[in-house]
């Protein structure tokens, strides 16, 4: 007996479809997924989806407009320096 692939609603795409969406590798979406500088997703159970509009959310914080703007904010797909931590005020309780 097999086993029928679940349906997903339109809206939504498995990471390979997303990676093709974005015209990024798999590889590299998993790698954003694991370092989290990548788009939102969802688990569905063991399925990992992707919202289209969370793609092209995310697609559209790199956007620039000349070589000469300031980068926009992807992160490559690579661990990120932690932030330090918060040293609360003095003077504040």
């Amino acid at each position: 007996m097999s086993q029928t692939p679940a349906r997903i609603p339109q809206n939504y795409l498995r990471t390979p479809d997303a990676a093709r969406y974005l015209g990024l590798s798999g590889r590299t979406l998993e790698k954003h997924r694991t370092y989290g500088t990548g788009p939102a997703y969802r688990k569905l159970g063991a399925i990992v989806v992707y919202a289209v509009e969370d793609l092209e959310a995310w697609a559209s914080r790199g956007a620039v407009t000349s070589t000469s703007d300031p980068r926009g904010s992807v992160l490559p797909a690579k661990r990120q320096p932690e932030l330090p931590p918060l040293v609360p005020s003095r003077g504040h309780r």
